[in-house]
């Protein structure tokens, strides 16, 4: 997990809530030129607590990776190990890329992948960590990941750690 995720997820909750702030401002608009009462505060109001949300839920997001990267014993780096697939939307709003794992030890191995959903513009809105158990020696396995909530295309995924144990 880098050291951008903060500041990723600050443009992220910025871009949001300022999309949001939009949307209620169109919205709220009547034809006769003026806002109705109360229209700036509540919009402000739920910019925030859209934004509040949207911060917990990739912080949530981003502790249980690091938590289950953490339980990893004696796991070395297998970045270059890891190829994904292309980014797909699921029926269900959620983002799904193939993870495919190649084990180029001399016995069976278990590969925990940290996945990085982000936008066009490079800011994070997800990751998750998939394992993927037991490969044997000299071959490949895939598995999928699959985003924590719902996310708005375009999306693209990155690998942030990737652990061979």
């Amino acid at each position: 997990m880098g050291g951008d995720t903060a500041g990723h997820r600050a443009r992220w909750t910025t871009g949001a809530a300022l999309a949001v702030a939009v949307a209620l401002g169109t919205t709220g608009c009547s034809g006769g030129g003026s806002a109705p009462s109360g229209s700036a505060s509540d919009a402000a109001s739920a910019v925030s607590s859209l934004a509040s949300q949207a911060d917990e839920m990739l912080s949530s997001a981003t502790a249980e990776a690091g938590r289950r990267l953490d339980e990893v014993k004696n796991g070395i780096d297998a970045r270059s190990a890891v190829a994904l697939g292309a980014p797909a939307t699921a029926s269900d709003g959620h983002a799904t890329v193939a993870v495919r794992v190649e084990n180029s030890a001399g016995s069976a191995k278990s590969f925990a992948v940290q996945v990085d959903f982000k936008d066009s513009g490079g800011n994070l809105l997800d990751t998750v960590v998939v394992t993927v158990p037991d490969v044997p020696a000299g071959k490949t396995a895939t598995a999928t990941a699959r985003s924590v909530r719902k996310l708005s295309a375009p999306v693209r995924a990155e690998v942030g750690t990737a652990l061979r144990y």
